[in-house]
């Protein structure tokens, strides 16, 4: 694929956008998006998918349609795997990426303390991607000349059980096939995030944009999935039967701790309409929580 040919999958993916008014920030979120899905392809030439699916909000993007930018690709063995090790990819995965044109480097990061989550970085100089796929010096020029586009990519090596699967395909960069965790599956994670991740001093809005994002769209939840999420996260214990009104009941007590204000702050850069977070309160996820379905 030449360089040139990436710069048309960006005209042909973003047909409904004028690139030439597009902020620097805008130019680079759509290099992110794109670079995403090369890493995708790039996966499904290996036998990645045979032991592992798609999940989070990036995968909530690009299969579902969800109207936020995320910034990292999530997976999940299907079963456990303590040996498993994400950097026996890294070749495959870049002499695929340089097939399609792309100057990428791939690196492991490397934690201090002992992890189930894998985790890995696509990087790659912001100048070089803007040439790649914009072809324009002057946007180039926009960028410092040692600045970076990163993408992160995490592999859970000890996942919960209960998760069901399906088969997605994608036309870009070119037509692959994806595993990923279906609908119910996705929302169980989400409302596991919304129960159980630590956001510190870091509210995360990302976290409630993307529940109201699966209320809209009307799909139940995993409830086995998220029971051995909420065990494995010590939330409850194996002899709670976690029934839907406990879930409800959990979620409407963490809304009442909420920083409104922080979530919204948190989510503004990753969304094109801001009025949408107007109604956002305890009240209004409360009550868009009355009729919360299990698969």
């Amino acid at each position: 694929m030449s360089e040139n040919m990436l710069r048309q999958l960006i005209i042909r993916k973003y047909s409904n956008i004028d690139i030439q008014v597009l902020t620097p920030l805008q130019r680079t979120t759509l290099i992110r998006e794109v670079l995403q899905e090369c890493l995708l392809y790039a996966l499904s030439r290996t036998n990645f998918f045979d032991h592992a699916a798609f999940y989070g909000g990036t995968a909530l993007r690009i299969f579902y349609k969800l109207p936020r930018f995320s910034e990292d690709l999530d997976f999940s063995l299907t079963s456990a795997n303590p040996d498993f090790d994400i950097t026996r990819y890294f070749n495959q995965i870049h002499r695929i990426l340089a097939e399609l044109g792309l100057s990428i480097d791939i690196q492991v990061k490397h934690k201090t303390k002992k992890s189930t989550i894998q985790s890995a970085f696509l990087k790659g100089n912001t100048r070089i991607q803007i040439l790649t796929f914009y072809l324009n010096e002057e946007y180039a020029r926009q960028y410092a000349s040692n600045e970076t586009v990163t993408i992160k990519f995490e592999v859970d090596t000890d996942p919960p059980e209960g998760a069901s699967y399906k088969h997605h395909f994608s036309l870009y960069p070119i037509p692959y096939e994806v595993k990923l965790y279906d609908g119910p599956s996705l929302f169980a994670g989400k409302l596991h995030a919304v129960l159980c991740r630590n956001w510190k001093s870091r509210t995360k809005g990302r976290d409630l944009y993307d529940y109201v994002f699966y209320r809209q769209m009307n799909i139940p939840f995993n409830r086995e999935h998220l029971r051995q999420r909420l065990i494995q996260s010590h939330f409850i214990d194996h002899s709670n039967a976690c029934t839907l009104e406990e879930i409800k009941s959990w979620l409407n007590q963490r809304f009442d701790t909420i920083d409104y204000t922080a979530a919204k702050t948190d989510v503004f850069p990753f969304i094109e309409n801001p009025r949408e977070l107007d109604v956002w309160s305890a009240e209004f996820f409360k009550a868009i929580t009355c009729d919360l379905q299990a698969a």
